[in-house]
Protein backbone atom coordinates (compact mmCIF):
# COMPACT_ATOMS: atom_id res chain seq x y z
CA UNK A 1 0.00 0.00 0.00
CA UNK A 2 1.17 3.52 -0.81
CA UNK A 3 0.98 5.56 2.41
CA UNK A 4 1.95 9.04 1.16
CA UNK A 5 3.47 11.00 -1.75
CA UNK A 6 5.50 14.08 -0.95
CA UNK A 7 7.82 16.69 -2.45
CA UNK A 8 10.46 17.68 0.09
CA UNK A 9 13.76 19.57 0.27
CA UNK A 10 17.12 17.81 0.65
CA UNK A 11 16.94 18.66 4.37
CA UNK A 12 13.67 16.73 4.73
CA UNK A 13 11.29 19.71 4.95
CA UNK A 14 7.89 18.87 3.43
CA UNK A 15 6.65 21.28 0.72
CA UNK A 16 3.64 19.25 -0.50
CA UNK A 17 2.50 15.95 0.97
CA UNK A 18 -0.59 13.88 0.15
CA UNK A 19 -1.49 11.01 2.52
CA UNK A 20 -3.60 8.14 1.15
CA UNK A 21 -4.26 6.52 4.56
CA UNK A 22 -5.02 8.07 7.97
CA UNK A 23 -1.78 9.67 9.23
CA UNK A 24 -1.17 12.58 11.58
CA UNK A 25 0.80 15.64 10.49
CA UNK A 26 3.53 15.00 13.10
CA UNK A 27 3.90 11.41 11.85
CA UNK A 28 4.40 12.42 8.19
CA UNK A 29 6.74 15.30 9.11
CA UNK A 30 8.78 12.93 11.31
CA UNK A 31 9.06 10.35 8.48
CA UNK A 32 10.20 12.99 5.98
CA UNK A 33 12.65 14.57 8.44
CA UNK A 34 14.23 11.12 9.02
CA UNK A 35 14.46 10.35 5.28
CA UNK A 36 17.66 12.34 4.37
CA UNK A 37 19.53 10.83 7.35
CA UNK A 38 18.81 7.28 6.14
CA UNK A 39 20.48 7.71 2.73
CA UNK A 40 24.06 6.46 2.56
CA UNK A 41 26.26 9.00 0.81
CA UNK A 42 28.30 7.72 -2.10
CA UNK A 43 25.77 5.01 -3.05
CA UNK A 44 23.09 5.34 -5.68
CA UNK A 45 19.70 3.86 -4.78
CA UNK A 46 16.07 4.44 -5.65
CA UNK A 47 14.74 3.28 -2.26
CA UNK A 48 15.68 3.07 1.42
CA UNK A 49 13.98 1.06 4.20
CA UNK A 50 13.36 1.33 7.94
CA UNK A 51 11.73 -1.18 10.28
CA UNK A 52 8.23 0.01 9.44
CA UNK A 53 8.24 1.78 6.03
CA UNK A 54 10.04 1.99 2.70
CA UNK A 55 10.98 5.29 0.98
CA UNK A 56 11.02 5.19 -2.86
CA UNK A 57 12.50 8.45 -4.15
CA UNK A 58 13.78 10.38 -7.13
CA UNK A 59 15.97 13.52 -6.97
CA UNK A 60 14.63 16.58 -8.85
CA UNK A 61 17.32 19.29 -8.85
CA UNK A 62 17.28 20.64 -5.24
CA UNK A 63 14.20 18.61 -4.23
CA UNK A 64 13.12 14.98 -3.77
CA UNK A 65 9.96 13.29 -4.98
CA UNK A 66 9.33 10.66 -2.25
CA UNK A 67 6.77 7.85 -1.99
CA UNK A 68 6.33 6.30 1.48
CA UNK A 69 5.05 2.69 1.22
CA UNK A 70 4.69 -0.37 3.42
CA UNK A 71 7.58 -2.86 3.32
CA UNK A 72 5.55 -5.56 1.57
CA UNK A 73 4.51 -3.21 -1.28
CA UNK A 74 5.53 -4.22 -4.84
CA UNK A 75 8.63 -2.08 -5.48
CA UNK A 76 8.43 -2.42 -9.28
CA UNK A 77 4.92 -0.96 -9.29
CA UNK A 78 6.05 1.75 -6.86
CA UNK A 79 8.92 2.77 -9.18
CA UNK A 80 6.48 3.03 -12.10
CA UNK A 81 4.13 5.16 -9.93
CA UNK A 82 7.08 7.35 -8.88
CA UNK A 83 7.95 8.04 -12.53
CA UNK A 84 4.38 9.18 -13.19
CA UNK A 85 4.45 11.46 -10.12
CA UNK A 86 7.74 12.99 -11.33
CA UNK A 87 6.30 13.68 -14.79
CA UNK A 88 3.17 15.36 -13.34
CA UNK A 89 5.13 18.07 -11.46
CA UNK A 90 6.60 19.88 -14.57
CA UNK A 91 3.04 20.00 -16.01
CA UNK A 92 2.03 22.50 -13.30
CA UNK A 93 5.34 24.09 -12.24
CA UNK A 94 7.62 26.09 -14.54
CA UNK A 95 10.65 25.53 -12.30
CA UNK A 96 11.45 22.78 -9.80
CA UNK A 97 11.85 25.22 -6.91
CA UNK A 98 10.29 25.41 -3.46
CA UNK A 99 8.24 28.60 -4.04
CA UNK A 100 6.91 27.36 -7.41
CA UNK A 101 5.81 24.01 -5.87
CA UNK A 102 4.11 25.86 -2.96
CA UNK A 103 2.29 28.15 -5.40
CA UNK A 104 0.80 25.21 -7.33
CA UNK A 105 0.32 22.89 -4.32
CA UNK A 106 -3.43 22.36 -4.81
CA UNK A 107 -3.02 21.58 -8.53
CA UNK A 108 -0.41 18.96 -7.59
CA UNK A 109 -2.59 17.44 -4.83
CA UNK A 110 -5.54 17.08 -7.24
CA UNK A 111 -3.25 15.41 -9.79
CA UNK A 112 -1.79 13.10 -7.08
CA UNK A 113 -5.34 12.01 -6.20
CA UNK A 114 -5.92 10.97 -9.82
CA UNK A 115 -2.82 8.72 -9.73
CA UNK A 116 -3.51 6.98 -6.39
CA UNK A 117 -6.82 6.21 -4.69
CA UNK A 118 -6.96 4.72 -1.15
CA UNK A 119 -3.31 3.67 -1.37
CA UNK A 120 -3.54 1.82 -4.70
CA UNK A 121 -2.47 3.10 -8.11
CA UNK A 122 -5.12 3.94 -10.70
CA UNK A 123 -4.60 2.86 -14.31
CA UNK A 124 -4.13 6.37 -15.78
CA UNK A 125 -1.62 8.15 -17.99
CA UNK A 126 -0.51 11.79 -18.09
CA UNK A 127 -3.05 12.87 -20.72
CA UNK A 128 -5.95 11.37 -18.71
CA UNK A 129 -4.75 13.12 -15.53
CA UNK A 130 -4.74 16.45 -17.38
CA UNK A 131 -8.30 15.85 -18.66
CA UNK A 132 -9.63 14.78 -15.25
CA UNK A 133 -8.14 17.76 -13.39
CA UNK A 134 -9.51 20.31 -15.89
CA UNK A 135 -13.06 19.07 -15.07
CA UNK A 136 -14.88 20.76 -17.96
CA UNK A 137 -18.60 20.98 -17.28
CA UNK A 138 -21.35 21.59 -19.83
CA UNK A 139 -23.66 22.88 -17.07
CA UNK A 140 -21.00 25.40 -15.97
CA UNK A 141 -20.62 26.66 -19.56
CA UNK A 142 -24.41 27.10 -19.86
CA UNK A 143 -24.54 28.90 -16.50
CA UNK A 144 -21.74 31.27 -17.52
CA UNK A 145 -23.40 31.92 -20.88
CA UNK A 146 -26.71 32.80 -19.17
CA UNK A 147 -24.92 35.08 -16.69
CA UNK A 148 -23.04 36.88 -19.50
CA UNK A 149 -26.33 37.37 -21.40
CA UNK A 150 -27.85 38.95 -18.30
CA UNK A 151 -24.81 41.20 -17.84
CA UNK A 152 -25.07 42.31 -21.46
CA UNK A 153 -28.78 43.08 -21.10
CA UNK A 154 -28.06 45.07 -17.93
CA UNK A 155 -25.41 47.11 -19.79
CA UNK A 156 -27.84 47.81 -22.65
CA UNK A 157 -30.48 48.94 -20.13
CA UNK A 158 -27.88 51.14 -18.41
CA UNK A 159 -26.96 52.84 -21.68
CA UNK A 160 -30.63 53.35 -22.54
CA UNK A 161 -31.25 55.06 -19.16
CA UNK A 162 -28.18 57.27 -19.62
CA UNK A 163 -29.41 58.23 -23.09
CA UNK A 164 -32.84 59.15 -21.72
CA UNK A 165 -31.25 61.39 -19.07
CA UNK A 166 -29.06 63.12 -21.65
CA UNK A 167 -32.10 63.60 -23.92
CA UNK A 168 -34.05 65.10 -21.01
CA UNK A 169 -31.16 67.46 -20.22
CA UNK A 170 -30.91 68.64 -23.84
CA UNK A 171 -34.68 69.16 -23.99
CA UNK A 172 -34.60 71.15 -20.73
CA UNK A 173 -31.70 73.31 -21.96
CA UNK A 174 -33.52 73.99 -25.22
CA UNK A 175 -36.70 75.09 -23.41
CA UNK A 176 -34.74 76.89 -20.66
CA UNK A 177 -36.36 74.84 -17.87
CA UNK A 178 -34.95 72.77 -15.00
CA UNK A 179 -34.14 69.30 -16.25
CA UNK A 180 -36.61 66.63 -14.99
CA UNK A 181 -35.47 63.93 -12.59
CA UNK A 182 -32.96 66.20 -10.81
CA UNK A 183 -35.00 66.48 -7.59
CA UNK A 184 -33.72 69.08 -5.18
CA UNK A 185 -30.07 68.37 -6.01
CA UNK A 186 -28.17 71.57 -6.78
CA UNK A 187 -31.12 73.36 -8.43
CA UNK A 188 -29.87 76.75 -7.28
CA UNK A 189 -26.34 75.99 -8.52
CA UNK A 190 -27.46 75.28 -12.10
CA UNK A 191 -26.54 78.62 -13.57
CA UNK A 192 -24.31 78.02 -16.62
CA UNK A 193 -24.39 75.38 -19.33
CA UNK A 194 -21.08 73.91 -18.13
CA UNK A 195 -22.35 73.46 -14.57
CA UNK A 196 -25.53 71.85 -15.85
CA UNK A 197 -23.52 69.48 -18.02
CA UNK A 198 -21.29 68.54 -15.06
CA UNK A 199 -24.31 67.83 -12.84
CA UNK A 200 -25.98 65.74 -15.52
CA UNK A 201 -22.79 63.75 -16.02
CA UNK A 202 -22.69 63.09 -12.26
CA UNK A 203 -26.30 61.94 -12.27
CA UNK A 204 -25.72 59.66 -15.25
CA UNK A 205 -22.69 58.12 -13.49
CA UNK A 206 -24.64 57.60 -10.24
CA UNK A 207 -27.60 56.11 -12.09
CA UNK A 208 -25.46 53.26 -13.51
CA UNK A 209 -25.10 51.07 -10.39
CA UNK A 210 -28.90 51.10 -9.87
CA UNK A 211 -29.44 49.41 -13.23
CA UNK A 212 -26.35 47.20 -13.16
CA UNK A 213 -27.77 44.08 -11.33
CA UNK A 214 -29.13 41.41 -13.66
CA UNK A 215 -32.85 41.81 -14.51
CA UNK A 216 -35.30 39.35 -12.96
CA UNK A 217 -36.51 38.33 -16.42
CA UNK A 218 -34.60 35.10 -17.20
CA UNK A 219 -33.13 34.47 -20.62
CA UNK A 220 -34.71 31.78 -22.74
CA UNK A 221 -32.97 28.37 -22.72
CA UNK A 222 -32.52 28.35 -26.50
CA UNK A 223 -30.55 31.64 -26.33
CA UNK A 224 -28.30 30.28 -23.59
CA UNK A 225 -27.62 27.05 -25.47
CA UNK A 226 -26.88 28.97 -28.66
CA UNK A 227 -24.47 31.19 -26.73
CA UNK A 228 -22.68 28.26 -25.13
CA UNK A 229 -22.42 26.47 -28.46
CA UNK A 230 -21.00 29.28 -30.55
CA UNK A 231 -19.18 31.47 -28.06
CA UNK A 232 -19.52 34.50 -30.37
CA UNK A 233 -21.75 36.40 -27.94
CA UNK A 234 -19.12 36.00 -25.20
CA UNK A 235 -16.50 37.50 -27.52
CA UNK A 236 -18.82 40.45 -28.19
CA UNK A 237 -19.16 41.01 -24.44
CA UNK A 238 -15.37 40.99 -24.00
CA UNK A 239 -15.03 43.42 -26.93
CA UNK A 240 -17.50 45.78 -25.28
CA UNK A 241 -15.52 45.65 -22.04
CA UNK A 242 -12.40 46.53 -24.03
CA UNK A 243 -14.14 49.51 -25.62
CA UNK A 244 -15.09 50.73 -22.15
CA UNK A 245 -11.46 50.70 -21.04
CA UNK A 246 -11.30 47.34 -19.25
CA UNK A 247 -7.91 45.64 -19.67
CA UNK A 248 -8.72 42.09 -20.76
CA UNK A 249 -5.53 39.99 -20.90
CA UNK A 250 -5.92 36.95 -23.16
CA UNK A 251 -3.78 34.29 -24.66
CA UNK A 252 -1.83 34.37 -27.92
CA UNK A 253 -1.77 35.61 -31.52
CA UNK A 254 -4.57 37.98 -32.32
CA UNK A 255 -5.69 38.20 -28.69
CA UNK A 256 -2.35 39.42 -27.38
CA UNK A 257 -2.30 42.20 -29.99
CA UNK A 258 -5.83 43.18 -28.92
CA UNK A 259 -4.60 43.40 -25.32
CA UNK A 260 -1.67 45.55 -26.46
CA UNK A 261 -4.13 47.77 -28.31
CA UNK A 262 -6.22 48.24 -25.14
CA UNK A 263 -3.09 49.07 -23.13
CA UNK A 264 -1.77 51.59 -25.68
CA UNK A 265 -1.33 55.06 -24.14
CA UNK A 266 -3.96 57.64 -25.14
CA UNK A 267 -2.93 60.33 -27.62
CA UNK A 268 -3.88 64.01 -27.65
CA UNK A 269 -6.90 64.20 -29.93
CA UNK A 270 -7.59 67.33 -31.94
CA UNK A 271 -11.04 68.35 -33.20
CA UNK A 272 -10.15 66.49 -36.42
CA UNK A 273 -8.74 63.07 -35.63
CA UNK A 274 -7.76 60.21 -37.94
CA UNK A 275 -7.29 56.51 -37.17
CA UNK A 276 -5.24 54.67 -39.79
CA UNK A 277 -5.49 50.93 -39.13
CA UNK A 278 -4.08 47.98 -41.07
CA UNK A 279 -4.56 44.27 -40.42
CA UNK A 280 -2.48 41.51 -41.97
CA UNK A 281 -3.43 37.88 -42.55
CA UNK A 282 -0.48 35.75 -43.70
CA UNK A 283 0.21 32.03 -44.17
CA UNK A 284 3.68 30.66 -45.01
CA UNK A 285 5.01 27.15 -45.60
CA UNK A 286 7.66 25.78 -43.25
CA UNK A 287 9.99 25.16 -46.20
CA UNK A 288 9.61 28.72 -47.49
CA UNK A 289 7.08 30.08 -49.93
CA UNK A 290 4.22 32.48 -49.23
CA UNK A 291 0.88 30.67 -49.54
CA UNK A 292 -1.23 33.79 -49.08
CA UNK A 293 -0.90 37.32 -47.74
CA UNK A 294 -3.83 39.67 -47.43
CA UNK A 295 -3.70 43.15 -45.96
CA UNK A 296 -6.66 45.44 -45.26
CA UNK A 297 -6.32 49.11 -44.31
CA UNK A 298 -8.71 51.94 -43.54
CA UNK A 299 -8.69 55.65 -42.67
CA UNK A 300 -11.36 56.50 -40.07
CA UNK A 301 -12.24 60.20 -39.65
CA UNK A 302 -13.61 61.57 -36.37
CA UNK A 303 -14.71 65.25 -36.15
CA UNK A 304 -15.74 66.64 -32.75
CA UNK A 305 -16.29 70.31 -33.71
CA UNK A 306 -18.89 71.55 -36.22
CA UNK A 307 -16.54 74.33 -37.37
CA UNK A 308 -14.34 71.71 -39.07
CA UNK A 309 -17.09 69.55 -40.59
CA UNK A 310 -16.48 70.84 -44.15
CA UNK A 311 -12.89 69.80 -44.83
CA UNK A 312 -10.70 67.95 -47.29
CA UNK A 313 -7.97 65.42 -46.47
CA UNK A 314 -4.76 65.46 -48.51
CA UNK A 315 -3.55 61.87 -48.85
CA UNK A 316 0.01 60.92 -49.73
CA UNK A 317 0.32 57.45 -51.24
CA UNK A 318 3.91 56.26 -51.66
CA UNK A 319 3.00 52.58 -52.06
CA UNK A 320 4.68 50.75 -54.95
CA UNK A 321 3.21 47.28 -54.39
CA UNK A 322 -0.04 47.71 -56.28
CA UNK A 323 -2.51 48.39 -53.46
CA UNK A 324 -6.18 48.60 -54.49
CA UNK A 325 -7.77 51.80 -53.11
CA UNK A 326 -11.48 52.38 -52.59
CA UNK A 327 -13.20 55.57 -51.37
CA UNK A 328 -16.51 55.86 -49.50
CA UNK A 329 -19.55 56.23 -51.87
CA UNK A 330 -20.15 59.82 -50.63
CA UNK A 331 -16.55 60.84 -51.37
CA UNK A 332 -15.73 62.59 -54.66
CA UNK A 333 -13.78 59.92 -56.62
CA UNK A 334 -12.71 62.28 -59.39
CA UNK A 335 -11.20 64.68 -56.87
CA UNK A 336 -9.35 61.80 -55.20
CA UNK A 337 -8.03 60.43 -58.51
CA UNK A 338 -6.88 63.81 -59.79
CA UNK A 339 -5.68 65.58 -56.60
CA UNK A 340 -5.33 62.74 -54.01
CA UNK A 341 -7.81 64.66 -51.87
CA UNK A 342 -10.73 63.22 -49.93
CA UNK A 343 -13.78 65.49 -49.95
CA UNK A 344 -17.55 65.00 -50.18
CA UNK A 345 -19.28 64.89 -53.59
CA UNK A 346 -21.42 67.82 -52.50
CA UNK A 347 -18.97 70.43 -51.09
CA UNK A 348 -21.85 72.19 -49.27
CA UNK A 349 -22.47 69.13 -47.10
CA UNK A 350 -20.59 68.35 -43.87
CA UNK A 351 -18.97 65.20 -42.52
CA UNK A 352 -20.88 63.59 -39.58
CA UNK A 353 -19.96 64.95 -36.12
CA UNK A 354 -18.82 62.76 -33.17
CA UNK A 355 -18.77 59.49 -35.08
CA UNK A 356 -16.07 57.43 -36.80
CA UNK A 357 -16.46 57.53 -40.57
CA UNK A 358 -14.44 55.28 -42.89
CA UNK A 359 -13.41 57.51 -45.80
CA UNK A 360 -10.77 55.40 -47.56
CA UNK A 361 -9.89 51.72 -47.50
CA UNK A 362 -7.28 49.64 -49.30
CA UNK A 363 -6.46 46.02 -49.91
CA UNK A 364 -3.34 44.11 -50.91
CA UNK A 365 -3.36 40.42 -51.78
CA UNK A 366 -0.19 38.69 -52.95
CA UNK A 367 1.95 35.55 -53.00
CA UNK A 368 5.16 37.50 -53.63
CA UNK A 369 7.71 36.37 -50.99
CA UNK A 370 9.58 39.68 -50.95
CA UNK A 371 6.42 41.35 -49.54
CA UNK A 372 6.59 39.36 -46.25
CA UNK A 373 7.26 41.96 -43.51
CA UNK A 374 8.84 39.50 -41.02
CA UNK A 375 10.23 36.13 -42.15
CA UNK A 376 10.36 33.23 -39.68
CA UNK A 377 12.65 30.26 -40.33
CA UNK A 378 12.12 27.20 -38.06
CA UNK A 379 14.56 24.24 -38.32
CA UNK A 380 13.80 21.23 -36.10
CA UNK A 381 16.41 18.41 -36.41
CA UNK A 382 16.22 15.05 -34.64
CA UNK A 383 19.10 14.16 -32.34
CA UNK A 384 18.62 10.74 -30.72
CA UNK A 385 15.45 10.81 -28.60
CA UNK A 386 15.29 14.61 -28.58
CA UNK A 387 14.88 17.34 -31.16
CA UNK A 388 17.13 20.41 -31.58
CA UNK A 389 15.12 23.40 -32.79
CA UNK A 390 16.67 26.52 -34.34
CA UNK A 391 14.30 29.37 -35.10
CA UNK A 392 15.23 32.77 -36.47
CA UNK A 393 13.46 35.92 -37.60
CA UNK A 394 14.42 38.63 -40.09
CA UNK A 395 12.70 41.97 -40.70
CA UNK A 396 12.42 42.40 -44.50
CA UNK A 397 10.50 45.67 -44.36
CA UNK A 398 13.12 47.88 -42.64
CA UNK A 399 10.88 50.96 -42.45
CA UNK A 400 8.66 49.13 -39.93
CA UNK A 401 9.09 49.08 -36.17
CA UNK A 402 7.31 46.08 -34.62
CA UNK A 403 6.51 46.20 -30.89
CA UNK A 404 5.53 43.45 -28.42
CA UNK A 405 6.46 40.68 -30.86
CA UNK A 406 5.50 37.18 -29.62
CA UNK A 407 6.53 34.11 -31.66
CA UNK A 408 4.61 31.10 -30.32
CA UNK A 409 6.02 27.60 -30.93
CA UNK A 410 3.91 24.54 -29.97
CA UNK A 411 5.66 21.82 -27.92
CA UNK A 412 4.93 18.10 -27.51
CA UNK A 413 2.94 17.29 -24.35
CA UNK A 414 4.20 15.36 -21.35
CA UNK A 415 7.95 15.82 -21.97
CA UNK A 416 8.68 18.65 -19.53
CA UNK A 417 10.25 22.03 -20.17
CA UNK A 418 12.55 22.78 -23.15
CA UNK A 419 16.28 23.30 -22.59
CA UNK A 420 17.07 26.79 -23.93
CA UNK A 421 20.44 27.35 -25.61
CA UNK A 422 21.13 30.72 -27.19
CA UNK A 423 18.34 33.31 -27.25
CA UNK A 424 17.83 36.92 -28.35
CA UNK A 425 15.11 38.44 -26.17
CA UNK A 426 13.13 36.49 -23.55
CA UNK A 427 10.98 33.37 -23.42
CA UNK A 428 7.97 32.03 -21.51
CA UNK A 429 7.09 28.35 -21.20
CA UNK A 430 3.36 27.67 -20.81
CA UNK A 431 3.28 24.09 -19.51
CA UNK A 432 -0.54 24.01 -19.40
CA UNK A 433 -1.00 24.70 -23.10
CA UNK A 434 2.37 23.24 -24.17
CA UNK A 435 3.64 26.45 -25.79
CA UNK A 436 6.98 28.24 -25.90
CA UNK A 437 6.52 32.00 -26.33
CA UNK A 438 9.55 33.89 -27.65
CA UNK A 439 9.06 37.54 -26.66
CA UNK A 440 10.84 40.49 -28.31
CA UNK A 441 9.97 44.05 -27.20
CA UNK A 442 11.09 45.73 -30.46
CA UNK A 443 12.11 44.59 -33.94
CA UNK A 444 13.34 47.39 -36.22
CA UNK A 445 16.19 48.23 -38.65
CA UNK A 446 18.71 48.23 -35.76
CA UNK A 447 17.47 44.88 -34.46
CA UNK A 448 16.33 43.24 -37.70
CA UNK A 449 17.34 39.63 -37.00
CA UNK A 450 17.67 37.23 -34.07
CA UNK A 451 17.58 33.55 -33.20
CA UNK A 452 16.50 31.05 -30.55
CA UNK A 453 17.88 27.55 -29.95
CA UNK A 454 16.30 24.93 -27.71
CA UNK A 455 16.08 21.15 -27.40
CA UNK A 456 13.22 18.95 -26.20
CA UNK A 457 11.96 15.40 -26.79
CA UNK A 458 9.74 15.24 -29.88
CA UNK A 459 9.38 14.96 -33.65
CA UNK A 460 9.91 17.81 -36.20
CA UNK A 461 6.15 18.04 -36.90
CA UNK A 462 5.43 18.79 -33.21
CA UNK A 463 6.77 22.37 -33.55
CA UNK A 464 4.28 23.63 -36.17
CA UNK A 465 2.25 25.73 -36.81
CA UNK A 466 4.28 28.71 -35.51
CA UNK A 467 2.17 31.80 -34.75
CA UNK A 468 3.40 35.40 -34.71
CA UNK A 469 1.76 38.47 -33.16
CA UNK A 470 2.88 42.10 -32.99
CA UNK A 471 1.64 45.69 -32.97
CA UNK A 472 3.20 48.61 -34.85
CA UNK A 473 2.68 52.38 -34.91
CA UNK A 474 3.82 52.53 -38.54
CA UNK A 475 1.70 51.15 -41.32
CA UNK A 476 2.88 48.66 -43.94
CA UNK A 477 1.47 50.46 -47.00
CA UNK A 478 2.90 53.97 -46.87
CA UNK A 479 -0.45 55.80 -47.05
CA UNK A 480 -0.73 58.87 -44.81
CA UNK A 481 -2.83 62.03 -44.43
CA UNK A 482 -0.34 64.92 -44.74
CA UNK A 483 -2.66 67.93 -44.59
CA UNK A 484 -6.25 68.88 -43.79
CA UNK A 485 -7.80 72.05 -45.25
CA UNK A 486 -11.20 73.71 -45.07
CA UNK A 487 -13.38 73.70 -48.18
CA UNK A 488 -14.01 77.46 -47.89
CA UNK A 489 -10.79 79.47 -48.07
CA UNK A 490 -8.51 76.41 -48.23
CA UNK A 491 -7.05 77.34 -44.81
CA UNK A 492 -5.14 74.57 -42.99
CA UNK A 493 -6.78 72.74 -40.05
CA UNK A 494 -4.92 71.21 -37.11
CA UNK A 495 -5.45 67.45 -36.91
CA UNK A 496 -4.18 64.43 -35.00
CA UNK A 497 -3.60 60.91 -36.28
CA UNK A 498 -2.90 57.50 -34.79
CA UNK A 499 -1.57 54.63 -36.87
CA UNK A 500 -1.77 50.94 -35.95
CA UNK A 501 -0.62 47.86 -37.84
CA UNK A 502 -2.05 44.67 -36.30
CA UNK A 503 -1.95 40.93 -36.89
CA UNK A 504 -5.18 39.15 -37.75
CA UNK A 505 -3.43 35.84 -38.54
CA UNK A 506 0.28 35.18 -39.03
CA UNK A 507 1.27 31.53 -39.16
CA UNK A 508 3.95 29.23 -40.52
CA UNK A 509 2.39 25.82 -41.28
Amino acid sequence: VLLAAAVCTKAGKAIVSRQFVEMTRTRIEGLLAAFPKLMNTGKQHTFVETESVRYVYQPMEKLYMVLITTKNSNILEDLETLRLFSRVIPEYCRALEENEISEHCFDLIFAFDEIVALGYRENVNLAQIRTFTEMESHEEKVFRAVRETQEREAKAEMRRKAKELQQARREAERLGKKAPGFGGFGSSAVSGGTTAAMITETIIETEKPKVAPAPSRPSGPSKALKLGAKGKEVDNFVDKLKLEGENIMTSIGKRSTEAAKVLAPPINMESVHMKIEEKISLTCGRDGGLQNMELHGMIMLHISDEKFARIRLHVENEDKRGVQLQTHPNVDKKLFTAESEIGLKNPEKSFPINSDVGVLKWRLQTTEESFIPLTINCWPSESGNSCDVNIEYELQEESLELNDVVITIPLPSGVGAPVIGEIDGEYRHDSRRNLLEWCLPVIDAKNKSGSLEFSIAGQPNDFFPVHVSFISKRNYCNIQVTKVTQVDGNSPVRFSAETTFLVDKYEIL
